[in-house]
């Protein structure tokens, strides 16, 4: 899968690999119980996101050699021409390595319909206080281009809180060359919107396994509808989910507002930490990311690096060592909770990039959508950890995700679906693409659907393992669903239970000609409840 990414040319000097909590040692049988959000300090955030201009002081504003105005005229003049005139607009407006003079361009551009600045080579802006929305630069507002040259915007670490940047309702950001990091916001309250009480909307897999642990027959739990999604219509009769506005805590490190657009070229957005959705970037606008690495970022609820209401595009990038709490370790494409209403996943595309070493103490380590649709190639998602489920990647709701040249590889879950999860009413195509060497401490250690229905064309499936005591399904768990295999090879996999190959229960699994079920252990499909055509031993 190499030769379909290309090298991040960005310097990443600020993003040195951290160690990775190790979540598997947490063991198949700790599995009740350890991830309880009541555990996690919060606090509620006050005040709105603020799409309107930041009410900076005067004193703010003024740079230290003289009057504010005085400076935008020399710097700003539209008077007399010369034959440098054309030149100084292509190159933009200089700002000197002093934070201050980067909030007075960006007010002076939000004030003149946008510009270009060119920031200080090899300089640390280091922000040390916001606007009343909770903003350490000014909201963007008209076409801003921020060219830097190993550049950093950083939120000095003795601050109050605040994000980095924000982009709003018709503001067009584009960074090239930065790392914005350190960008902290307030944690919101949890008001029991735990991963388990989400989780159970869609799956009811937690309770099965603790069933299971129990001795007792587990199906029953497994293939009844899930009991979240009745206690969520029962709380709010009618309601839809919608693309929402952000919270204040939403965009630690950048928000993109509704209507706001964003580039980022070989840009570094990391350690940054949201108290809401979207560590590192929250985007319920546009955005496209290239050439970037979104790196040890944390979300409080979905989205350790990225989430995702709106448009977006991540090409030959790195989302890696990022964190969240219920959903979406490294991405998160919408979000659902229990006592608040749920944000619609939008669209993305994800191409030519990595997506690693990324952990949720809920679902989706790798990449979660959630009421969305996604289209992943040519992309690898490895390494990353999920403790209830979907340790690569998980979909769930009504969200359409299509892989393609995409590998999944490596990634674990304490519970189901090691490689990939795929819970109520999720739709899945994987064509070209490799779920291998994944492992789940209970069901699906490569893919676990249920009450879903997905296709895997030219696809290999192969050395995952279901290794808890009670392990089933090391290549596929499917329950109440429709699984179809063409030209694909389950091959090698490994289950503490049988069988180890394909596990069907009251599904459909349509295996074509060119198809193999093959060399799995203990057994390829024998011990299913339901019978897997073209499946022998």
């Amino acid at each position: 899968m190499s030769n379909y990414l290309a090298k991040n040319n960005a310097a990443e000097s600020e993003v040195a690999p951290k160690r990775r909590r190790k979540l598997w040692l947490a063991g198949v049988a700790g599995l009740t119980g350890v991830v309880s959000i009541a555990a996690v300090g919060v606090a509620t955030g006050a005040g709105a996101v603020g799409t309107e201009s930041p009410r900076w002081s005067t004193a703010q504003q003024v740079n230290k050699d003289g009057d504010q105005a005085a400076e935008e005229g020399r710097e700003g003049h539209k008077g007399k021409k010369d034959d440098r005139g054309r030149g100084d607009k292509d190159r933009g407006k200089e700002v000197p390595c002093d934070s201050d003079k980067l909030i007075q361009a960006i007010i002076f551009a939000n004030e003149n319909h946008g510009g270009v600045l060119e920031l200080a080579k090899g300089c640390t802006y280091t922000l040390t206080r916001s606007d009343e929305f909770g903003n350490g630069l000014p909201v963007i507002e008209e076409n801003l281009v921020l060219k830097g040259h190993d550049t950093k915007i950083v939120r000095a670490a003795t601050a109050d809180n605040f994000r980095i940047l924000n982009v709003g309702r018709g503001g067009n950001l584009t960074a090239k060359g930065l790392t914005i990091k350190g960008g902290q916001t307030r944690e919101l309250a949890a008001a029991g919107d735990t991963p388990e009480a989400v989780w159970s909307r869609f799956s009811n897999s937690v309770e099965a396994t603790k069933v299971a642990q129990a001795g007792k027959d587990y199906m029953p739990v497994l293939q009844a509808k899930p009991k979240g999604a009745a206690l969520k219509a029962a709380q709010a009769p009618g309601e839809v989910s919608v693309l929402a506005q952000p919270e204040p805590n939403d965009g630690a490190g950048v928000l993109v507002q509704p209507g706001g657009t964003a580039q980022f070229e070989e840009t570094h957005i990391v350690a940054n930490q949201a108290g809401g959705v979207g560590g590192g970037l929250a985007n319920f606008g546009k955005a496209s990311l290239y050439h970037t690495t979104v790196a040890d970022n944390t979300a409080f609820f979905y989205g350790g690096g990225i989430f995702n209401a709106g448009v977006l595009q991540v090409r030959e990038s790195r989302v890696t060592n990022n964190d969240a709490i219920i959903g979406g370790g490294g991405i998160s494409n919408g979000a659902a909770f229990i006592f608040r209403q749920d944000i619609d996943g939008g669209t993305t595309l994800i191409e030519k990039t990595e997506i690693t070493s990324n952990e949720v103490l809920g679902f989706g380590g790798g990449y979660l959508d959630i009421e969305g649709n996604s289209t992943i190639k040519a992309a690898k998602i490895t390494d990353n950890t999920a403790v209830l489920a979907g340790g690569g990647v998980t979909a769930a709701g009504d969200s359409s995700i299509e892989l393609k040249h995409v590998e999944v590889a490596s990634n674990s879950t304490v519970g189901v679906g090691g490689g990939i999860a795929l819970a109520f009413g999720a739709i899945a195509n994987v064509d070209d693409s490799k779920v291998v060497s994944n492992k789940a401490g209970f069901f699906g250690g490569g893919v676990f659907t249920v009450f879903s229905e997905a296709t895997f064309r030219n696809s290999e499936i192969s050395g995952n393992r279901a290794v808890g005591p009670l392990g089933v399904g090391g290549g596929i768990f499917n329950v109440i669903a429709r699984t179809d295999l063409d030209k694909t090879k389950v091959a090698h996999n490994f289950a503490t239970l049988r069988p180890g190959g394909v596990f069907n229960f009251l599904g459909e699994v349509n295996v074509d000609d060119k198809s193999a079920i093959t060399a799995n252990k203990p057994t390829n499909c024998e011990g299913s409840f339901t019978p897997v055509p073209r499946c022998f031993g």
